[in-house]
């Protein structure tokens, strides 16, 4: 059969969600710049309110996970993702412009809200545009909004603080998605088969590809018969474990870096910048030999481990060196970024269509879940012992049981029985 590749769809089906992704991460990862940038002391924030400032967003993300990817597959994507943008541009604006802390944790929460399926809905996209071959190189690119954004934001944050204050930053961060949205509307099609620019020829043999490969597949009923396959649960625990350690550090880490001797807000932010340029660097590297070789697990759990391994020597030499800790979790967020590509993947090549859409984001609700415990304890564990020993020690667990349980749940890389 001819090939499905085409140029064409990676030029714009790519760069449309990268970008999206990228708004959503600015929007949701600037509050802690904001919270060490001036934001706690104005609005006279506690550590403990921070903390819960910071998980909250996770906790509207995980509780409206699943109603947004059901839409999502069954409806539109397309459709969801532009009333998304619109909303959690306005929210992050409105973090700019609120003195009420109330308000403000309901503005946290419902921008979790509004964010909850854009990532599944985005995975639900790519799936019916990229095959088998080319997945874990597409979920990569939409999931390098991720680290390339607290990159590029980690250094613009910083300036903006200086130059506008934190309610400056939070409002020239947050107008950008309402105006991309329309941008989204105008470009983007749900299915190769309603999309006019591409050509009829390539438009066939992709979805006669992508309907070969759902062959493979043994159709699963509904969506609790997915929920309760061992395969899915154990990737559910797997990733919350994962996510305490990925959240735990975005949303700490100027703080951690902010606390060295004679540390500014715009060092802070350049510094900040550094992990996340070895996270795509590896993001990159990683997708490209899982979709050459096929083999999604071994670019999973080993990753997983040298993050967990990093962070607890950390911990054992920061407190003697500023410089080797941070060269530790520069090798801490490369690793804990790198899977994210084949990880994805797996979850497509081993449910059939119907459910793998409600399924990712039944996994990426309890990646929320752990975020918002990550967010929330590392945040806890640095005020309780005035130093951020104990949340090292923390995220480096989660992370090494989510390397464990990778293992046990994807023994053969077979669709799920």
């Amino acid at each position: 059969m001819k090939s499905a590749s085409s140029a064409s769809r990676w030029y714009r089906m790519i760069p449309m969600a990268f970008i999206t992704y990228s708004l959503a991460y600015l929007d949701r990862a600037n509050f802690g710049f904001g919270a060490a940038g001036g934001m706690a002391t104005d609005l006279h924030i506690t550590s403990a309110v921070s903390s819960l400032l910071s998980s909250l967003f996770f906790l509207g993300y995980f509780f409206f996970q699943i109603p947004g990817a059901s839409f999502a597959s069954n409806r539109s994507a397309k459709k969801l993702i532009f009333w998304s943008l619109i909303g959690w541009g306005a929210l992050a604006t409105a973090t700019g412009l609120t003195s009420n802390i109330t308000l403000l944790i309901v503005i946290r929460f419902m921008l979790g809200v509004v964010e909850s399926a854009v990532f599944p809905a985005m995975l639900i996209l790519l799936s019916r545009w990229f095959t088998k071959n080319e997945r874990s190189r597409a979920n990569t690119f939409l999931i390098l909004g991720n680290p390339v954004t607290i990159l590029w934001m980690s250094v613009l944050s910083g300036y903006l603080i200086k130059s506008v204050g934190w309610r400056g930053m939070f409002i020239l961060e947050g107008i950008p998605a309402v105006i991309w949205a329309f941008f989204w509307w105008r470009w983007i099609d749900d299915d190769p088969k309603n999309a006019k620019w591409l050509p009829a020829d390539e438009k066939e043999t992709l979805l006669n590809q992508l309907a070969k490969e759902q062959q493979a597949i043994k159709p699963v009923k509904n969506y609790l018969e997915a929920f309760k396959s061992k395969t899915v649960i154990l990737l559910s625990l797997q990733y919350a474990l994962w996510s305490i350690g990925v959240y735990g550090f975005v949303m700490w880490l100027p703080t951690i870096i902010k606390s060295a001797p004679n540390m500014d807000i715009v060092t802070t932010g350049w510094l900040s910048a550094v992990p996340y340029v070895f996270a795509v660097l590896s993001m990159l590297c990683t997708a490209y030999f899982s979709d050459k070789l096929q083999l999604r697990k071994i670019f999973v759990w080993p990753l997983l481990a040298i993050g967990a391994i990093a962070f607890y020597l950390s911990y054992l030499l920061g407190a003697q060196s500023f410089w080797v800790s941070f060269v530790l979790l520069v090798i801490a967020g490369a690793s804990m970024y790198a899977p994210y590509g084949p990880f994805f993947a797996i979850i497509t090549e081993i449910l059939p269509k119907n459910v793998a859409g409600v399924s990712m984001a039944l996994i990426n609700s309890f990646g929320a879940l752990g975020s918002f415990i990550g967010a929330y304890l590392v945040g806890y564990l640095n005020g309780l012992k005035g130093d951020f020993g104990a949340s090292y020690l923390f995220m480096s667990g989660s992370l090494f049981l989510s390397a464990i349980i990778t293992i046990i749940a994807i023994r053969k890389q077979t669709p799920v029985r």
